[in-house]
């Protein structure tokens, strides 16, 4: 059988590498993207990984990517990169550059990735995926230290639902993932559980999840996530 393949775009830690781990471990060939090559020790020390420089911030970067992988037809798709945001969220602390680039890394940016790699997922039993959070749902009001980082998971899960309406009926399956409260560096080390529980149960919904279509909005448990 032909291994499985993935690309894995913000990949150089915590969730991103972990997932990237988790995979190749189970035998998929992984392209993994990182801001920063020179600090991709781990990942390439792992089996059947290949590292690619990604800034997703940098449209003109998506592009020459896109162009360097366009042969390549992947099982998966998973868009991690995503940052907290500043420290102060309340209401008129954060600069205007403090909230572009957050919106742009959490929100726009993936998107422009999956338009760029859409077409490249297998058909039929394909995945794109999003690193979203629950703190994403509008209807959970939760976390006003985390205001703005709420706002921006919303975006991307606005745009996300609003970008597959474009795609046709050959969409693939697409998630909408909260991974849990994990104890990563974005958290600052504080969570309920740790990268290895949250990724065996990713792993375990990316795969139960193929070839169903729709769009799921869900958490690492298969459990779904209202709007």
């Amino acid at each position: 059988m032909t291994a499985k393949k993935a690309l894995i775009v913000g990949a150089s830690r915590g969730l991103g590498l972990g997932l990237v781990t988790a995979l190749s471990n189970e035998g998929w060939s992984v392209i993994a993207t990182v801001r920063d090559p020179q600090r991709a020790d781990a990942l390439k020390k792992l089996a059947n990984v290949r590292v690619e420089q990604l800034d997703i911030d940098n449209l003109q970067a998506i592009k020459a990517l896109h162009q360097r992988l366009n042969a390549e037809v992947f099982d998966l798709v998973f868009i991690n990169a995503g940052i907290k945001g500043p420290d102060d969220q309340t209401s008129g602390s954060a600069s205007l550059a403090d909230i572009g680039q957050l919106f742009m890394t959490n929100s726009v940016a993936p998107i422009n990735v999956a338009q760029a790699f859409v077409a490249n997922i297998r058909k039929g039993d394909g995945i794109l995926a999003f690193m979203s959070s629950r703190l994403g749902s509008v209807i959970i009001p939760n976390a006003p230290q985390l205001a703005l980082y709420k706002a921006s998971k919303a975006a991307l899960n606005s745009l996300t639902n609003t970008f597959i309406t474009q795609l046709g009926d050959e969409r693939p399956t697409v998630l909408s993932m909260h991974p849990g409260v994990v104890k990563t560096d974005l958290s600052g080390g504080e969570g309920d559980i740790d990268v290895d529980t949250s990724i065996r149960g990713i792993v375990e919904q990316l795969k139960a999840y193929a070839g169903k279509g729709g769009h799921h909005f869900i958490d690492y448990k298969g459990q779904t996530i209202p709007w």
